[in-house]
């Protein structure tokens, strides 16, 4: 810890911003519920669109049933809403990294849940290089009738569809250790 000095202001202090009927824990316990919804809006954004890619309805079936629905997505509708869903989803939870890194990351150390952390460490690695591939994706997308880009585009979404679930559940694991 370091020594108090009368120009430490406590964590209540420097977030004098907010309002004053809105305690430090409920703002981030409430950016986290923000955090977590917006990764479910992708999560199923982006899994709509790997499924409809996977197992595409050939001309003539029809499309009863849920799943049948469930494929028959036009995907390429997505692409927009998966590049800002995962933007945004990245910079709250960027936000509330640091929050982790002290309040969170430490206490489960200390716990000794290293194989915890390390699937969370993971995660932040997967999720930045989704981040990177996002360019490429929506380049992808915004070509859809190249027929060319047509693999590519594939197994583009799916892997970003794979790094969306593995994030989200990690995200989870690490939520409900620490509580």
């Amino acid at each position: 810890t370091f020594p108090s000095t009368k120009s430490t202001r406590s964590c209540a202090e420097k977030m004098d911003y907010l309002p004053e009927w809105v305690t430090v824990e409920a703002f981030w316990t409430t950016f986290l519920i923000v955090h977590g919804l917006l990764a479910v809006a992708l999560l199923g954004a982006l899994t709509h669109q790997a499924v409809a890619l996977l197992l595409p309805l050939r001309a003539g079936d029809k499309a009863d049933g849920f799943i049948a629905r469930f494929r028959s997505v036009a995907s390429v509708r997505y692409a927009n809403a998966v590049c800002v869903l995962w933007l945004v989803t990245f910079v709250i939870g960027a936000w509330l990294y640091a929050k982790y890194r002290i309040q969170v990351r430490i206490p489960i150390e200390q716990q000794g849940y290293f194989k915890t952390l390390g699937a969370f460490e993971l995660k932040e690695h997967l999720v930045s290089f989704g981040l990177g591939l996002l360019p490429l994706y929506w380049y992808l997308w915004a070509n859809a009738a190249t027929t060319a880009y047509q693999s590519g585009r594939k197994w583009l979404t799916v892997w970003l569809a794979a790094i969306c679930w593995y994030a989200y559940l990690a995200g989870h694991v690490v939520n409900n250790v620490r509580g």
